[in-house]
């Protein structure tokens, strides 16, 4: 089990930020001394679907070598953790039911491959995290094809309970059976006049954490997938445990996180708890360090609300705060798990109608929440997606070459073409989606207080498109300024400047760093400066 010292100040990300002059202040931090990136839970995540993101082996499906190939591209975009979804074996494309809790689906590639990614990410100061499905498994893994063909095996007269029909077949104790069709959620065991809840679909059967005995194996599973060196894990629908249940579910969610926490105290986990604002913050009654912000997410999120105009900046800022006080209250030592879209969404490009500088704002707004901010891959070139179909979300990465380009998933429409280039042009356009989020994310990583800072609104100087907050954070404090006004630039005063500069603690407090969607500059003046629609300032 691997433990890393970082230094306070690491050069992770100095391969190409020099590229990158949109929104720059005039005071360039290219250099790695600039850059506070600190070893801790507070981190930037960029989420990658396998299948879909790079192929080493030519045969059109992406593969664990094919991350391990481009970590260097991960690195330099500004991130230092991967989540990958599923990796384990599984009949679907998708890889959301497991046949196997202890393996690697071989179109991915061996546990070999995954070892070498691990190592390798860790060499580059990246950790790794692992989609874990814990809610259901596949209808073809052993335990439940094992107790399904021992429910065919009792006389239909048999009236024993569960309990006692575990005691023999433990596997029944796994599952949630029943005599009778309880919901529209319960199907039928061929053969046989029992039923299974499967939440999801038939061939996703729920499992049973009453059982004692279903502890013991994933106690083991998770024993397992730590000593291969992850970092930690993304919990998959742990809202439906029992379904309505929050006391139950954060329980199974404790429990997992302790035991995970008594093999590696460094251990982390983020959960899916796709809700509104209050039931997240129940859900934190887990004590687990992140659950995913549905709230500011999604195309009708308060984030891309923010970019459309309809959220106001001042909105946003209480929004952030809001959140603060929320999640904080139920567990202070919460990490906020921020993102735009993920593989159930429409992609951003859709959601904001390809115009290139909404799709920039977007990614800025991101980048200056507080928590880890997580990528969906392909987010930070403008990758687009079409309709509800989970396959139109999950579209082959676009590097902008042959090599390394897997084919979409087998039942994607055709045709969805991205209306920007791959990586390999992006990467030479200052103007590019892809420089932006470069330049976001260096940002982020200049500034640890950022994301970890307590929000103070400096009320005097918010206002509608025009918000002003202050984050402070270990004795440090930056201040950042928001308009989103899609058109016309608001007006920052000299009693605005007082204000921020009264708040930090220093009288000589300036930009340091600015976000523009068109390049432009931002002119810092005593006496007062406009902010550009659709632009961030940071004032240190």
């Amino acid at each position: 089990m691997k433990k890393r010292l970082l230094s306070f100040a690491l050069s992770v990300l100095t391969v190409g930020l020099t590229v990158i002059s949109a929104g720059c202040s005039g005071k360039e931090k290219d250099e790695a001394s600039d850059l506070n990136i600190i070893d801790d839970k507070y981190r930037n995540y960029y989420e990658v679907f396998v299948h879909s993101f790079c192929d080493s082996d030519g045969d059109g499906i992406g593969d664990i070598n094919g991350v391990d190939e481009k970590l260097s591209y991960i690195k330099e975009l500004g991130c230092n953790g991967i989540w990958l979804m599923p990796i384990m074996p599984s009949p679907t494309y998708h890889k959301y039911d497991v046949t196997d809790y202890k393996a690697i689906d071989q179109s991915y590639g061996t546990m070999e491959d995954f070892e070498k990614l691990i190592e390798d990410a860790h060499d580059n100061n990246i950790n790794v995290i692992i989609d874990f499905v814990m809610n259901h498994s596949s209808s073809e893994h052993e335990w439940f094809v094992t107790a399904c063909d021992y429910l065919k095996g009792l006389d239909g007269s048999d009236a024993r309970s569960f309990e006692e029909l575990a005691a023999e077949c433990p596997y029944v104790g796994y599952y949630h059976f029943s005599r009778e069709k309880e919901t529209d959620k319960y199907y039928e065991v061929p053969g046989t006049s029992f039923y299974y809840e499967g939440e999801f679909w038939s061939e996703m059967p729920d499992l049973n954490y009453e059982s004692e005995e279903l502890w013991k194996e994933f106690e083991d599973i998770i024993a397992f997938w730590i000593d291969k060196g992850i970092d930690g894990f993304r919990m998959d629908a742990t809202m439906h445990f029992e379904e309505g249940d929050t006391g139950f579910n954060t329980k199974v969610m404790n429990r997992v996180y302790e035991y995970a926490r008594s093999l590696d105290p460094d251990f982390y986990m983020v959960s899916e708890v796709w809700a509104g604002e209050k039931t997240i913050a129940s859900y934190y009654e887990s004590k687990t360090d992140s659950l995913f912000n549905f709230d500011a997410a999604g195309p009708e999120g308060i984030l891309l609300g923010a970019v459309r105009g309809n959220v106001k900046a001042s909105r946003l800022v209480s929004s952030m705060k809001s959140y603060e006080e929320d999640f904080g209250s139920v567990y202070p030592d919460y990490v906020d798990a921020v993102f735009l879209t993920n593989h159930d969404m429409g992609r951003v490009a859709n959601a904001l109608n390809a115009d290139k500088e909404a799709i920039k704002f977007a990614g800025g707004l991101l980048c200056s929440m507080n928590g880890s901010v997580y990528v969906y891959y392909g987010e930070e070139i403008g990758m687009k997606s079409a309709g509800s179909k989970d396959e139109n979300k999950r579209l082959a990465f676009a590097w902008g070459e042959d090599k390394g380009v897997c084919k979409d998933p087998d039942d994607a429409d055709p045709g969805i073409v991205s209306d920007f280039p791959g990586v390999n042009e992006q990467n030479e356009d200052p103007d590019s989606i892809l420089n932006y989020y470069k330049h976001a994310l260096k940002i982020r990583n200049t500034y640890p207080e950022i994301a970890r800072g307590s929000i103070t609104i400096l009320d005097e100087a918010t206002d509608g498109n025009k918000a002003v907050i202050i984050k402070s954070w270990n004795n440090e404090k930056i201040a950042v300024l928001y308009n989103n006004s899609k058109r016309g630039a608001v007006d920052i005063t000299r009693k605005d400047i007082e204000l921020i500069r009264k708040e930090c603690g220093n009288p000589e407090a300036s930009i340091v760093e600015y976000l523009t969607v068109d390049n432009g500059e931002i002119i810092f003046s005593e006496d007062g400066f406009d902010m550009p629609s659709r632009s961030i300032v940071f004032i240190k």
